[in-house]
């Protein structure tokens, strides 16, 4: 059985080269490529994908997992090889659905559409996407019809399992819900509240110097730029081509100090994630982070959790001033604390805030059900996120660009399966930062000394090193010992607003 083994990962490899370098191309056309390579661009990142799917799909693959069967049932559950067979199994029986010359139409879609949205989204021209947007959930839907869904699930269901395998529309509408009734009234009593001054974060921040401190706060949280990198773009990502080479990318606003920053934060969260994974998973199936959820989990831990506390800041906030001693030099750190913590609804959600957050995340879940359902037409959508806004955050969105044009997930990717992972991943976030800091109450203490060892040795130890090893809901259970629950992200938004505005 070793031998089947043996040849099962070397065929997987033969896969993952080929995902690694169209992933190459992809990093290339967000950060260096000049717009007219967008043509070609798309045709080589369509001949990549077609060549990964047909290697994969190959009914060689399906014989070797059959008859490796056996051999899996007679391994424990957690151990690598039982894990690989497992794993792989699942995502072939996916993969096979989908005909190779269909992924080959949807990766050059993806292209072309991805180019157009980086001129667009600046112009403010929703009608130049409107037909590239209808292709995309057209073959969206194709996507769904391909994978299929229960009788009496959802369209989207066949969506989001690709990303965020064992979740659901009947389980995540009714968490989605349970959220929103605990953040609505939490956001009311804020605003309720005087609002801390945050103007000081738009003077003006020299984008180098921001760049270069970033740069230093990651690298002390434990991303190892020997073994990656940071490039600008459009929308910050991270993007992995091997466990040596993880890299992340960033953006600036000179008159906004927490945009790069806490982007950089954020996706060094992913990146520390696929750094920690243990090498012998590499080339296969397991060699990724589990779900959208769980990778969003790591991100916004970094981001929010560690980038946002008050024992982080008490630390770095003087080595900040002393990069920006004239923006800065007339803030207390309680001032800056607070400003960088404000609660306020707004239009962005990348920008939102800890509390508000998550009614972004909901608001796009809902419009993309709806695209699917073809309750809502493409051509209606930029009213639909206006109104949707108004609804849920009461905010008036001024035009596209700040609406239905911000994120880019729509239009280099699918519609469906894309955003629940945000809001999963805050939830597990507090869950796994409970269950560390229960582990190791002196993290806060090292905090707020710069030290970060005791917590990203925790976060490898229990998630990263898996890899894909185990479901979502699995690492949640061996976790923190119950099914994902809301409770432990609400107490500590609760905990910490409560606090930061006196409710």
């Amino acid at each position: 059985m070793q031998e089947k083994l043996n040849e099962l990962k070397t065929r997987l490899w033969e896969v993952n080269d080929l995902h690694g370098a169209a992933a190459l191309l992809y990093w290339d056309q967000a950060t260096y490529m000049p717009p007219g390579g967008a043509e070609a661009r798309g045709r080589q990142l369509a001949a990549l994908s077609q060549l990964a799917q047909e290697r994969f799909t190959d009914p060689a693959v399906g014989r070797l997992l059959d008859e490796l069967q056996p051999y899996e049932a007679s391994l424990p559950y957690e151990s690598d090889e039982a894990s690989l067979v497992r794993v792989t199994r699942r995502q072939y029986q996916r993969a096979t659905r989908l005909p190779a010359a269909f992924v080959a139409e949807a990766s050059q879609h993806a292209a072309r559409s991805y180019q157009a949205w980086t001129t667009a989204r600046p112009a403010n021209d929703f009608a130049a996407m409107q037909p590239l947007l209808e292709k995309t959930l057209e073959l969206s839907r194709r996507a769904a019809g391909y994978y299929g869904w229960p009788a009496d699930g959802h369209v989207a269901d066949a969506l989001i399992e690709e990303a965020d395998y064992g979740m659901t529309v009947a389980t995540l509408r009714p968490l989605f819900a349970a959220l929103r009734e605990q953040l609505t009234p939490l956001v009311e009593a804020i605003q309720r509240q005087p609002a801390p001054d945050d103007s000081f974060l738009h003077r003006h921040y020299p984008e180098q110097q921001q760049w270069d401190f970033g740069v230093r706060v990651v690298e002390r949280f434990g991303y190892d730029f020997q073994r990656g990198r940071q490039d600008k773009t459009h929308h910050p990502f991270m993007i992995k081509f091997g466990p040596g080479d993880v890299r992340i990318t960033t953006r600036f606003h000179e008159n906004d100090l927490g945009d790069g920053l806490f982007s950089t934060m954020h996706e060094s969260g992913h990146a520390m994630y696929e750094q920690g994974i243990d090498p012998a998973l590499d080339g296969t199936p397991l060699g990724g982070g589990t779900s959208a959820g769980v990778h969003e989990s790591q991100s916004r831990l970094w981001e929010n959790l560690v980038g946002r506390s008050r024992p982080f800041w008490s630390h770095t906030y003087p080595q900040l001033q002393a990069v920006f001693p004239d923006q800065l030099g007339d803030i207390s750190l309680d001032s800056f604390y607070r400003a960088i913590n404000k609660v306020q609804p707004g239009l962005t959600r990348v920008e939102a805030d800890e509390v508000t957050y998550n009614l972004h995340v909901i608001i796009r879940f809902e419009l993309e059900l709806a695209l699917l359902e073809g309750s809502l037409a493409v051509q209606d959508l930029p009213e639909a996120w206006r109104a949707a806004y108004r609804a849920a955050l009461g905010v008036t969105v001024p035009d596209d660009r700040q609406g239905v044009l911000q994120d880019m997930h729509w239009y280099y990717s699918q519609i469906g399966g894309g955003f629940q992972g945000y809001t999963l991943g805050n939830i597990m976030s507090a869950a796994f930062w409970q269950a560390a800091n229960a582990a190791h109450p002196e993290i806060a203490g090292q905090i707020a000394q710069g030290r970060f060892d005791t917590l990203l040795g925790w976060l490898r130890a229990h998630i990263h090193r898996h890899g894909s090893k185990f479901t979502a809901a699995e690492l949640v259970q061996q976790i923190t010992g119950a099914p994902l629950s809301i409770a432990p992200y609400i107490g500590y938004l609760q905990a910490k607003y409560g606090e930061l505005y006196g409710l």
